[in-house]
This record gives C-alpha cells, sequence and structure tokens, in this order.
C-alpha cells in the first residue's frame, strides 16, 4: 500500500510538471507572474535568509576553533573550515531547507485557497492551462532567485565566522582572511549552485503539487501546507546526499 501510494502521487507529480512546462499561452502575462514571484521569492525571504546565514557562519567559527583548543592546526583552518562548509553544505541546503518552510507552505497555501475556492476551475472552463499558469512562473522565479539567496547566504556566513572569531580575539584579522584564501577550490562554488538549483526545483514542485492537488476544507489546506514542508525538506537531504555522492566521486 505504501509503495502504491508512492507510485500513484509521483505519477501525479511528473503528469503535473508536464502540463506546467507546456508552451504558455500569453507569454506577457506569464512575464508579469514570474518577475512578481521573483520578487515574493527573493526580497521576502532576504531577511531570514541573511539572519540565518550570519549565525550559521558564527557558530561554525566558534565550533571548530573550540575543537582547535589546544591541538598543533593552525588557526588560519578556522577560516578555510568555515569557507568550505559554508560553500559546499551549510548555505545551499539551511538556505533551502528554510525557504522550504518559508516560501513552499505560502506556494501550497495560496495554489490550495484557490483550488478550494474554485477558482483554478473557473480558469479551466475558460481554457487556461492552471497547472503551466500557476506553477511554471514559481519554478523559473525559484530557479533563478534561490541560488542568488544562496550565494548572498554563503557570503553572510563567511562574514558571521569573521565576527565571530576576529573582534572576539580568537584569531587575528590576517589570520581569517588567510584561511579564506588557503586551498581554495573553484569546482565548490560550482557544487553550491548545483545543490542550489536541484533543491529549488524540489521545494517549488513538491509545494505545487501538495497545493494543487488539495481537496477539502481548511483542514486538508493545513495538511497540504505541512506535507509541502515535510516532503521538500525531506527530499532535499535525500537530494543532498546524492549529490554529494555523485558530484565528490
Amino acid at each position: 500500500m505504501f509503495l502504491k501510494n508512492i507510485l500513484y502521487h509521483f505519477g501525479r507529480y511528473v503528469m503535473m510538471l508536464g502540463t506546467a512546462i507546456s508552451r504558455p499561452e500569453k507569454v506577457s502575462m506569464y512575464y508579469r507572474e514570474t518577475m512578481r514571484q521573483m520578487n515574493d521569492i527573493g526580497i521576502g525571504s532576504l531577511f531570514i535568509v541573511g539572519l540565518i546565514a550570519i549565525f550559521i557562519g558564527a557558530v561554525t567559527a566558534v565550533q571548530f576553533s573550540y575543537q582547535l583548543d589546544g591541538t598543533l592546526v593552525p588557526v588560519y583552518y578556522i577560516g578555510y573550515v568555515v569557507r568550505d562548509m559554508t560553500i559546499i553544505e551549510l548555505a545551499p541546503t539551511f538556505t533551502c531547507l528554510v525557504l522550504a518552510g518559508k516560501v513552499g507552505s505560502n506556494i501550497a497555501s495560496e495554489i490550495g485557497g484557490m483550488r478550494q475556492k474554485e477558482h483554478i476551475d473557473a480558469m479551466e472552463i475558460m481554457g487556461v492551462n492552471t497547472a503551466a499558469y500557476l506553477i511554471l512562473p514559481k519554478v523559473i522565479a525559484a530557479l533563478v532567485v534561490i541560488p542568488m539567496l544562496v550565494a548572498v547566504g554563503a557570503f553572510i556566513s563567511i562574514i558571521g565566522g569573521y565576527l565571530a572569531s576576529v573582534p572576539t580575539g580568537v584569531m587575528a584579522d590576517a589570520d581569517y582572511i588567510k584561511g579564506l584564501r588557503s586551498f581554495f577550490d573553484p569546482f565548490n562554488v560550482t557544487m553550491m549552485f548545483i545543490k542550489a538549483v536541484v533543491f529549488a526545483f524540489i521545494l517549488t514542485t513538491v509545494s505545487c503539487y501538495q497545493g494543487y492537488h488539495v481537496r477539502g476544507g481548511s483542514i486538508e489546506l493545513g495538511q497540504a501546507s505541512t506535507n509541502a514542508v515535510v516532503f521538500s525538506d525531506i527530499l532535499i537531504l535525500v537530494a543532498d546526499y546524492l549529490l554529494a555522492v555523485i558530484l565528490t566521486s
């Protein structure tokens, strides 16, 4: 039964995506909606992403400096670890997990509310491809904006590590900068953006699916919003592991 449900929902999910990526009827309408979604997802999430990122970098620096205490490892390694941990893992994963809660639940509630109020049914009667109009702009906006948010989050995390290390006397300014410049591999940045794109696609499409196929009243809508966050987070973590295996092999 469990496998049957998974296959059933996966099939509906794939069918929904196939309908959503079809050719738009009126490009100007899709362009305006995409710009609106980019503003909502990007500008609307900038503060929470920045707040989380600065503490991610600060905590990473503090924890690693604690691990280095009394060892022979050079102190500048703190900057090196903060940079690589932030770029490879913390910035894309934490940012997208948080956005799954903020953006994902909002998407599921918005589309689910339209389904419950029969707005989607009315649009379909008028011949509108509702899957494409409601889902495609959100996916495009997320694929463009979320990698930008991840890049900003990575930068702010490195600043957070600096603020937690240098002004507190853990290490000198020159040592932290030396660590940031040491052993740099440009592929790590590529890996960060690959993860950001994949995670953005997952959290957007899963949330759209939960809202688009919601049935019932307010309780079911609340469940759809919760499922959007839970399933998005689970799939993001699974994808994170698979990408780590593939990209580092």
